[in-house]
């Protein structure tokens, strides 16, 4: 398919061999971001892992300094206090047995489970449907907790789940390009050293490959590793 001008223009004065500081790469981002919508800035970092391997699995959740720029929906599993506690939060979907029979049925109408402990029984028999859309709670990640209250707020304040793929690449949102640069920057380093933190025990040598970082619609610019770890 041959390429679009828009694209081709998009990606003129990047060099695909290079790799550029972040400030830099962020400003080239940014200023390629033409779509009529607010693009999403997505990161996209290559690991040295095999995530086959439950000791080179990564995965985590990081509250991003200037929040993700979207609005996610998140549904939650409680009862009594604890569902008062989850709506007075802002949770969009509520509820136990109720909520479990519409997963059942297939209506994910959300972007992320919040679960008190006492719902995991019930949850549990959900995980054919939630494990594969990355959905299943997870107590390691904060979503399986009696704070679901502070789960929630969690979740709508910014913050963002990555987890390596099966080609051992992660790949999430780190804003809009409606963001300064400087959130950007913030944002960018804020995960990369949540992913630096979250290095399994089975990940030898080098264990970031590559980390590059692109807009919804526009090309891709490597980023240069040692820019990253500055303040």
């Amino acid at each position: 398919m041959a390429m679009g001008k828009r694209m081709k223009a998009a990606r003129a004065a990047i060099d695909p061999m290079k790799t550029y500081p972040i400030e830099d790469a962020v400003k080239m981002v940014k200023e390629r971001a033409k779509a009529k919508f607010d693009e999403t800035i997505e990161i996209a970092i290559n690991l040295a892992v095999d995530p086959r391997h439950a000791d080179q699995m990564v995965r985590g959740v990081i509250s991003l300094p200037n929040g993700t720029g979207k609005t996610l929906r998140v549904a939650v599993f409680a009862k009594g206090d604890k569902a008062k506690e989850a709506i007075a939060a802002g949770a969009d979907l509520v509820g136990a047995e109720d909520l479990a029979e519409k997963v059942q049925k297939g209506e994910i109408n959300f972007d992320r489970v919040v679960a008190s402990p006492d719902m995991m029984p019930l949850v549990g028999k959900l995980g054919k449907v939630l494990g594969p859309r990355g959905l299943m709670p997870n107590p390691k990640l904060g979503t399986v907790t009696a704070d679901v209250a502070g789960a929630v707020k969690a979740v709508k304040g910014g913050q963002v789940e990555f987890r390596a793929e099966k080609a051992g690449i992660i790949h999430c949102g780190v804003g809009k390009a409606s963001f300064t640069e400087s959130a950007l920057v913030e944002n960018v380093r804020a995960i990369y050293g949540a992913v630096q933190k979250a290095k399994p025990a089975g990940a030898k040598g080098s264990y970031i490959r590559k980390v590059s970082l692109c807009s919804t619609m526009g090309p891709g610019v490597s980023l240069d590793l040692t820019s990253l770890a500055g303040a």
